[in-house]
Parts: structure tokens; C-alpha cells; sequence
């Protein structure tokens, strides 16, 4: 027999506060932009786009590691080099749009200016 989430949370109570930070946590601003990941050994780059910027290098690492990210010449990098041999840095932050077309149309296009500004290939 389940459960109902009101007896639920008698037995298991959610705290206000917790409520409160899981609330301020969906409301957080992101901040969209461009991102560039480069390899000292090789001088090799790679540009990227992402709607979030401060979470984007915690998930390519997590690919990288796990060996199966897509971009397969940044994973042979990862491969030959490791952590060390690879740093994530910000090219370029974008404002505050309201619509998300504009948002990825403008992401579209400093990506293309990036990669052609680095020499870099896409992510």
C-alpha cells in the first residue's frame, strides 16, 4: 500500500528552510555564454556554447572522465594528457535575454566568432 505524501511528511518532515533554498535555487539567474577548453601540450582549442556557464566544465569533465564525451579529438586530448594537460576558461558572457530564441541565436553567433578568433574547433 503507498503512502500518501501527507503522511509522508510526518514521518520524514521538510523543513521550511529547505523549502525556501530549493525556491531560491529554481529562481537563481543563469548566465549563458561562450566557453573555450584548451590543451597546452597539443595548443589545441575548443570552443563551446552553454545556457549555463557555471556548470558547463563540471559536466564536460564528468564526460571526459567517464571516456565517452562526444567532441572525440577533445577526448583523445583528455586521454593522452589528463585534468592537468586541459583548462576551461570564459570567452565571453551573455546579458539578460528574455526570449530563449534570441538567447540561442546570439549564442549561435558568438560561437562561430570565437572559433574563428581562436582557431578552435566546436564543442
Amino acid at each position: 500500500m503507498r503512502t500518501p505524501i501527507a503522511s509522508f511528511n510526518k514521518v520524514f518532515p521538510v523543513s521550511i528552510d529547505r523549502k525556501a533554498a530549493i525556491a531560491a535555487y529554481k529562481e537563481r539567474k543563469t548566465i549563458a555564454g561562450i566557453f573555450v577548453v584548451r590543451c597546452a601540450a597539443s595548443s589545441e582549442a575548443w570552443v563551446g556554447q552553454a545556457p549555463n556557464l557555471e556548470t558547463i566544465q563540471n559536466r564536460i569533465w564528468f564526460s571526459l572522465r567517464q571516456g565517452n564525451h562526444t567532441c572525440r579529438s577533445l577526448q583523445a586530448a583528455w586521454n593522452a594528457h589528463g585534468e592537468a594537460g586541459l583548462t576551461f576558461g570564459e570567452c565571453e558572457r551573455l546579458g539578460d535575454e528574455e526570449s530563449p530564441y534570441v538567447r540561442n541565436a546570439l549564442l549561435k553567433e558568438r560561437m562561430l566568432h570565437w572559433r574563428a578568433e581562436l582557431k578552435a574547433e566546436a564543442i
